[in-house]
């Protein structure tokens, strides 16, 4: 029983992550239409980013981290400026903005290979507390606290900034009819640039905290992330925050419970063939679809 709930907290833990990242990834493709394949590489450049400043110029840990999710926000609005505004003002469609993401992509994840290296590495010792602590038996790990922190304030905040505050509004309009919204007095371009930073930001903040849950800083980091979260997304239902956090912690549940109670080789099979029979039951989405239009 005590390895039970251990392995509950851990998957708790790890799904956190995952939820994180789905977070931001919603944001993207709920709310701008867009689906967006370079985001992983977001989460990739924050923690890099960090990474550097903490390994190269000692700063500290925390300052580091906020910078990191600062230019991975950086990264989101010029993904925007540079590629997804030009497509929505031409009326491009759905497809080119994917066929622009990928191009993203690439170029972001050959860059960050050729900034990291190949070779993985880790935060310095000591620049971060990593002695893990026990709570009622459960041995746990300050990076996983960090990351289940982290997933409440992140999906609290972005919920009652999008249904509470005039700011949400304006992206509930923008999302559904730009046109309108303009009229109404909405700033369209500041509206998107602003969900753009928002959603690269949350991004780095998963890419900061996966590089601390794994001791492990490397190029691919975003990977795993950007699948983990699209599959959070898809089956939690579009749009729906909450819905995506609760299916990225889901994700993270069934892969520890997974490799702990059957095969750490089929982990990543069996969790996504549980999803798949709960998207063919659910096909909209466990909680709601939200209409996927280009903003």
């Amino acid at each position: 029983m005590q390895l039970l709930i251990q392995q509950l907290m851990n998957g708790v833990a790890l799904g956190s992550i995952y939820a994180i990242f789905a977070v931001g990834f919603s944001l993207i493709m709920a709310r701008m239409g867009i689906l967006n394949v370079a985001h992983g590489t977001f989460a990739t450049w924050g923690a890099l980013s960090s990474y550097w400043l903490v390994s190269q110029f000692g700063v500290n840990f925390w300052v580091a981290l906020l910078a990191g999710v600062v230019f991975a926000g950086l990264l989101g609005v010029a993904a925007d400026v540079l590629a997804f505004e030009p497509l929505r003002r031409r009326k491009a469609g759905t497809f080119a903005p994917i066929i622009a993401s990928i191009g993203i992509w690439i170029v972001l994840l050959t860059v960050a290979e050729a900034f990291a290296g190949p070779s993985a590495t880790s935060y310095p010792a000591g620049s971060v507390q990593t002695e893990a602590f026990r709570i009622g038996g459960l041995v746990i790990l300050p990076a996983q606290l960090y990351s289940i922190i982290a997933l409440v304030i992140v999906v609290t905040g972005v919920h009652v900034l999008l249904t509470k505050t005039r700011f949400g509004a304006a992206v509930r309009a923008v999302s559904s009819d730009t046109r309108s919204a303009t009229i109404v007095g909405v700033n369209a371009r500041n509206t998107l640039i602003a969900v753009a930073f928002l959603a690269g930001a949350i991004a780095g903040l998963a890419g900061v905290l996966a590089a601390l849950a794994d001791n492990n800083v490397s190029f691919s980091l975003g990977e795993a992330l950007l699948l983990k979260g699209f599959a959070a997304v898809v089956v939690g239902g579009w749009g729906d925050i909450r819905g995506a956090a609760i299916v990225g912690v889901a994700i993270g549940v069934l892969e520890v419970m997974s490799a702990q109670y059957i095969s750490s080789g089929f982990r990543d099979a069996i969790t996504f063939g549980i999803l798949l029979l709960v998207l063919v039951a659910w096909p909209r989405g466990i909680f709601r679809e939200r209409q996927f239009v280009r903003a």
